[in-house]
């Protein structure tokens, strides 16, 4: 009887189709190079469409004020605010993949970071709009900005959330699009090289110079590691501060201090959801399943259900601490929101978050193209209605039950809501065509210990070397009476070994 040694099934390849250093600029740069496809023409039309819709929306509330919006007297803050949250929430992943991974050194981040750190940007820039057309009159929106002026001892107003949103905002949409530019440059200036003409010109001035050097990828290395310093808090502060817009209110259902931790673990699970929707998407249309693998779609899927979990663990502590304070507002809020009038929305979010994430646990639906995309898109669906049970129920019946109403959303707010929509998604159409949606230097990097052909040819040297078979897959040696396993080690052993 012979003897086997397996290769850990959990170090799947993260390269396949036996890329060379060629194949990979080739691959990654030809959606920026080659004429667009007629599935991105489409998706430009329909998020152009969008756009000239919702841009209309959005003239009218500017020009009648919002007024046009079903706001009242109970209801102040409506979808607004909903889709504020909702947005922040989305831009979340992108800098936990890139900052925090890359501190970790997570080798499965390489084929998404770079589309996820865009979809950051993006997110970010669709969730500002929604505090400034809030305010009713948007161009009065500079007074919420902290700038020397001569307005005498007028000056902003450090207790308003408002203020803490300017400042949460614009210090993690900076930080955040440095990393990405940073990271972007190499691409550039590989790009530059294969371009002629007006596009190189561009890609030259994008690239600030960019040689290769190994001077240039020191400075890139450090600054990338700074930034990922400053980033890593950043993803914990923001949807914190964002939480303080609600939890420093003296209002049941809002005033609890359970807020910032379940923010940002709600905000990274909906995060990683659009990753993950993006990304299904990107890859087939683009033709990048070799680089963006059922490896990576898994790894993000265990975050999500890791992150779901969390948020369903404090759906509960919440419902505990509401019945256990003996606090009768406390407990009519979380009533209200399961037996009101809003019960839907209620069930729908923890359908959505907390039973359908569960799903994830079993293998093959988290290694399912067809059940990843499905599940991201509900976990999305769900993450919205979780904002909207917290803002829309907890307003709804307050402390006098004369005052209390039922809020829908009108045609307008429908309207800007989906401009956002159209608005993300025409932006991150045209990145697609213009950068690299895979960052090309970090998946040369990382060839050679998770390219699958490195990882054949590694095993090949070491049974040459040893004498012991190598294989996979632990059933091939147990299903094999000639082996029996004696041990197993991980596939970047191999290359060490060797």
């Amino acid at each position: 009887m012979g003897h086997g040694i397996f290769v850990a099934p959990t170090r799947k390849p993260l390269v396949t189709g036996s890329k060379s250093y060629h194949d990979i600029t080739e691959d990654i740069c030809s959606p920026a190079e080659k004429a667009p496809s007629v599935a991105w023409v489409i998706g430009m039309l329909v998020s152009l469409g969008l756009v000239a819709f919702g841009g209309a929306c959005l003239l009218i509330t500017i020009w009648v004020g919002i007024g046009s919006w079903n706001l009242n007297r109970t209801i102040g803050w409506g979808w607004d605010i909903t889709n504020f949250v909702w947005w922040i929430g989305i831009g979340h992943a992108g800098t936990l993949i890139s900052a925090i991974l890359l501190l970790f050194r997570q080798k499965w981040r390489t084929g998404v970071n770079r589309a996820a750190e865009a979809m950051t940007i993006f997110a970010v820039i669709c969730a500002a709009l929604f505090p400034g057309i809030h305010m009713g009159r948007i161009w009065l929106a500079f007074f919420i900005f902290p700038y020397p002026n001569t307005r005498g001892p007028l000056w902003v107003n450090f207790n308003s959330p408002l203020l803490w949103d300017v400042f949460a905002i614009s210090t993690y949409f900076t930080v955040s699009l440095l990393f990405w530019y940073t990271g972007l440059v190499p691409d550039f200036a590989t790009l530059r090289d294969r371009a002629k003409g007006m596009r190189k010109r561009i890609y030259s001035f994008l690239s600030f110079g960019w040689t290769g050097s190994a001077k240039h990828w020191q400075r890139h290395e450090y600054l990338s590691l700074v930034l990922a310093g400053l980033a890593t808090p950043l993803v914990l502060s923001v949807h914190t501060i964002v939480s303080f817009d609600f939890a420093t209110s003296v209002i049941p259902g809002w005033h609890t201090t359970i807020f910032p931790p379940y923010f940002v673990a709600g905000a990274i699970f909906s995060g990683f959801a659009m990753v993950q929707t993006l990304m299904i998407v990107s890859r087939k249309v683009m033709n990048l399943q070799d680089y963006i693998t059922i490896t990576h779609i898994e790894a993000m899927n265990k975050i999500i259900l890791l992150t779901g979990t969390i948020v369903g663990c404090a759906y509960l502590t919440e419902l505990f601490i509401a019945w256990y304070s003996g606090y009768i507002y406390e407990q009519f809020a979380f009533m209200n929101r399961a037996m009101g009038p809003y019960w839907w929305s209620y069930f729908g979010m923890m359908l959505c978050n907390v039973i359908t994430p569960q799903l994830f646990w079993i293998k093959k639906i988290r290694r399912s193209i067809f059940w990843t995309f499905f599940l991201s898109i509900v976990v999305n669906i769900g993450m919205w209605f979780e904002r909207f049970v917290i803002i829309a129920t907890t307003l709804a019946r307050d402390y006098l039950p004369s005052s209390w109403s039922y809020y829908w959303p009108s045609i307008i707010e429908i309207g800007v809501y989906l401009f956002t929509f159209g608005l993300f998604f025409t932006l991150y159409l045209i990145f697609s065509r213009v950068a690299p949606v895979v960052a090309i230097a970090e998946v040369k990097h990382i060839l050679k210990y998770n390219g699958d052909q490195y990882l054949a040819k590694n095993r090949e040297d070491y049974e040459a070397k040893t004498g012991v078979k190598v294989v996979l897959d632990e059933d091939k040696v147990t299903d094999d009476p000639n082996y029996e396993v004696d041990d197993q080690i991980d596939a970047n052993d191999l290359d060490e070994n060797n």
